[in-house]
């Protein structure tokens, strides 16, 4: 149970939620856990086994407070709201902001800046913990060279010039993704990106995973009552959605990256776990597949420092956060998106 931007985040199973006059009663299993006094509220957010009562429902909906339900894995399902919503006026701010080059630049340039640098954590990681000079080495200088495209992002004020910088400093990471593997390297080795299908056991792994992720993503954007087809930095196109591929960059290294490899120097995810099937489309089998997804929810649970908020949250929450402070953008409330730093 967290209290993040004036929103209640419930994900604790078996949870009941009451309200007791203008207080919020938060009790799993008989036993109080947390009270709030309801004003304090903007929105409730509801993972897994969760249940709200009907009082409160019908008075957050009065109030014009927002309810979102999500599954136990973080998919979006509905969403509560009164007989007048806000969405639309949200809605409408994230369509017209399309029309303001400036303030999309300056969205599109935050994501990768904040792509970038969570990279370059992953890969600074990668170099202290190498035990191979050469490894150690390429690493840095892949590196540095993300710092250079950090350099060149603040002085391009043009959105494919962002996209080309953000283009360049995937091409180095993965050029040298290999580098951090340190389990049977030659099974796990990618020199590049691919996908649609992935052609290799590591881009199949990491197309996987980032499937999880994409996911979430959307649930967080939906959850907020944003446009998950109306992105800044991914081009508009029919069916894709591009404000949760735009969230998601920010936690591709961090969270995706950085579970693969976990996963692979464990031994946890074997060669034996992928099929190649003819054409050369690499597949992980179903049994591979239900360990990555424990291990991705696990991965979620953990706790790091949110730099914005100054305070410990769930991994997984970090998303549903980071939408909420794109809307508050969006709406005019806060000047400037700012992305998530991993520390």
């Amino acid at each position: 149970m967290h209290i993040l931007l004036n929103t209640l985040y419930l994900m604790t199973p078996r949870t009941l939620v009451r309200l007791d006059h203008e207080t919020v009663k938060i009790e799993v299993e008989g036993e109080l856990k947390m009270q709030v006094p309801l004003h304090h509220l903007g929105s409730i957010v509801c993972f897994g086994d969760v249940t709200l009562t009907t009082p409160l429902i019908m008075r957050c909906a009065e109030d014009k407070r927002l309810i979102v339900f999500h599954d136990q894995h973080g998919r979006f399902k509905a969403r509560v709201e009164g007989p007048v919503s806000g969405n639309v006026f949200l809605r409408r701010a994230q369509h017209e902001a399309l029309s303001d080059s400036k303030k999309t630049n300056a969205i599109a340039r935050n994501i990768v800046a904040g792509k970038i640098r969570n990279t370059r954590q992953v890969v600074l990681r990668g170099a202290r913990e190498a035990d191979n000079e050469d490894d150690r080495k390429a690493l840095q200088e892949t590196a540095r060279e993300l710092a250079h495209g950090l350099e060149a992002l603040s002085r391009s004020p043009d959105l494919e010039q962002i996209r080309g910088i953000e283009g360049n400093a995937a091409r180095h990471y993965f050029a040298t993704l290999h580098r951090m593997v340190r389990v049977n390297r030659e099974a796990f080795k990618i020199t590049h990106r691919n996908r649609r299908p992935p052609l290799d056991r590591m881009n199949a792994l990491l197309s996987f995973i980032y499937s999880l992720l994409l996911n979430d993503c959307l649930s967080a954007a939906e959850g907020v009552g944003l446009d998950p087809q109306v992105g800044y930095l991914h081009v508009l196109r029919s069916g894709r959605p591009a404000l949760a591929l735009d969230l998601m960059e920010e936690f591709r290294s961090i969270l995706a990256d950085r579970l693969a490899l976990t996963l692979i120097n464990r031994r946890q995810v074997v060669e034996g776990d992928f099929v190649e099937r003819p054409g050369g489309a690499m597949h992980i089998n179903d049994n591979a597949r239900k360990e990555i997804a424990i291990a991705y929810q696990k991965r979620k649970q953990e706790e790091v420092l949110h730099p914005v908020l100054n305070r410990k949250v769930p991994l997984g929450l970090v998303p549903h956060i980071q939408a909420r402070l794109l809307a508050r953008v969006l709406r005019g409330d806060a000047e400037e998106y700012l992305p998530f730093m991993y520390r």
